[in-house]
């Protein structure tokens, strides 16, 4: 449980033309990445939104809290999600690649792999991240 901090103006637009978020559109961009959100409460404060309830599975929570919060117009989420251990995320700064990262994290740029698949299906190559974006590094 924590509050996990995102760059506002990075990320997904799935706002149409508000720049605020919206409980709705969060909802519908967990569903449409087939993401089982089933036991999560998903609010929003001005531009905190707030996760609650008890996720199906650890990686499952990680990964809504990234859905969510990866969205442009997000500076926050609050991770209120019973149960499960902290999760550990990766801000990428401009010029990171998946290697560069697996290599600072996992100690081992070869293991890059391992990244991008803890991050399906938010991520759809292994080079298409952006500054901002917010990861998950997968624990042993």
């Amino acid at each position: 449980m924590g509050l996990w901090s995102f760059v506002k103006s990075a990320g997904k637009k799935v706002f149409g033309g508000s720049d605020e978020p919206q409980k709705e559109a969060l909802v519908k961009e967990v569903e449409e990445l087939g993401l089982d959100a089933s036991g999560l409460d998903i609010d929003v404060s001005g531009e905190t939104v707030k996760v609650s309830g008890k996720a199906v599975s650890q990686e499952m929570k990680e990964k809504v809290i990234l859905a969510v919060g990866n969205v442009e117009g997000v500076a926050a989420v609050d991770d209120q999600v019973e149960g499960g251990g902290e999760p550990v995320f990766h801000t990428v700064e401009k010029g990171d690649t998946l290697w560069a990262i697996s290599s600072k994290t996992l100690g081992k740029g070869s293991r890059y792999n391992e990244i991008f698949e803890a991050n399906r299906p938010m991520l759809t190559h292994p080079d298409k991240i952006y500054p901002g974006q917010v990861l998950r590094i997968p624990q042993d």
